[in-house]
């Protein structure tokens, strides 16, 4: 457990060179918010190719209940990473040769309803921890690897088509605005020496996809109403189209960024390449019970619709299969289907 204790400003690095003799080791992986659905896919990935897994999650949060991670070996740490002194004691703790930054706050939405708090938690956090892996690499004169995820949301509301890595950072809303400001500071840490590979992601979803996500909540919502639990399912607007891949396929991304030999790091674009509508992700999910006739059992409220929100999204991950050699492994519909049969399932066992 990493404390949070008080301390004058002063450089994480300086503060890093002083502590013992320590060496990243590149079998070593720090893991943040190892109970979210891209850490702990991710850490469960790396256990199983026997890394040393340290997991940082922030105090008073869990894993996901409807598809609980097996974390067995990995090493927990509960840190406040937007303390910067915790968030070096846990790099310098550690000491690990890659560092996978996927903690912070994720959602669009919410972002418009408190966007202090996600500047604090996405640019922070990432700040201080870039800082202190920085630290240990200027120390050490060993490699460092750094995979920040950032995210599509970066592109705003661009009408370029098909987006990739050299489509224009122009972020519509404060979770983008965050996110941009940490894929930025992350080249920029590269500049200085550091492997910051930025992980493009594009929407991503699993079993383990939170119902305050609107592809968790559908999920769940289906999943009631086959049931006979509840009547209605209230969204907002479901013309929107996404680009909507597989978590696993995600982690998997990160994973190779992590294990290239390239010591510069880069820039990824991880996606699909296909889009669907809101209105594909309901009626997939309403498959997956044998509902057909859904619309009656769909109702809108504005009141879920996002100030401004991209109509369609669509990634080009060409560099990625090229570079990485990754390609995503599951269709929309199966995606579709495992997280509904997921929250069916757990509805049996809970009885």
């Amino acid at each position: 457990m990493i404390s949070s204790p008080s301390a004058p400003e002063h450089s994480l690095r300086l503060r890093l060179s002083m502590l013992d003799d320590a060496r990243p080791d590149p079998r070593v992986a720090l893991v943040t918010g190892i109970y979210g659905q891209d850490g702990s896919y991710l850490a469960e990935r790396l256990l199983a190719d026997g890394w040393e897994v340290h997991g940082a999650y922030r105090p008073g949060t869990s894993m996901s209940e409807t598809a609980p991670a097996d974390l067995t070996g990995a090493h927990l740490h509960g840190c406040d990473l937007v303390d910067d002194t915790a968030a070096a004691d846990l790099v310098a703790e550690v000491t690990p040769g890659v560092i996978f930054h996927l903690a912070g706050a994720s959602s669009v939405g919410r972002s418009w309803q408190a966007p202090v708090a996600t500047a604090r938690v996405n640019a922070v956090a990432t700040t201080a921890l870039l800082d202190a892996a920085m630290g240990v690499a200027d120390r050490t004169g060993d490699r460092v690897v750094f995979v920040n995820a950032s995210s599509a949301e970066i592109f705003g509301t661009t009408d370029a088509g098909r987006l990739d890595e050299s489509t224009p950072i122009a972020p519509s809303s404060p979770y983008g605005a965050t996110k941009a400001y940490t894929h930025l500071l992350g080249a920029v840490y590269r500049d200085r020496g550091l492997a910051v590979n930025n992980a493009i992601l594009f929407n991503h979803e699993s079993p383990r996809r939170g119902t305050e996500f609107v592809t968790g909540k559908i999920a769940h919502g289906v999943a009631a109403i086959a049931r006979g639990e509840r009547d209605r399912l209230s969204l907002g607007d479901m013309s929107a189209r996404r680009d909507w891949g597989w978590a696993p396929d995600y982690a998997d991304a990160m994973y190779r960024m992590a294990v290239r030999s390239d010591a510069r790091g880069d820039d990824f674009v991880i996606a699909t390449g296909t889009s669907h509508s809101v209105r594909d992700f309901v009626a997939a999910g309403f498959a997956a019970v044998g509902i057909d006739d859904w619309e009656h059992l769909v109702e809108i409220d504005s009141a879920h619709v996002r100030p401004v929100d991209p109509s369609d999204f669509v990634g080009d991950a060409a560099h990625a299969r090229t570079v990485l050699g990754w390609a995503p492994t599951v269709q929309f519909g199966e995606i579709v289907r495992n997280m509904v049969e997921s929250h069916m399932a757990q509805s049996v066992a809970a009885r």
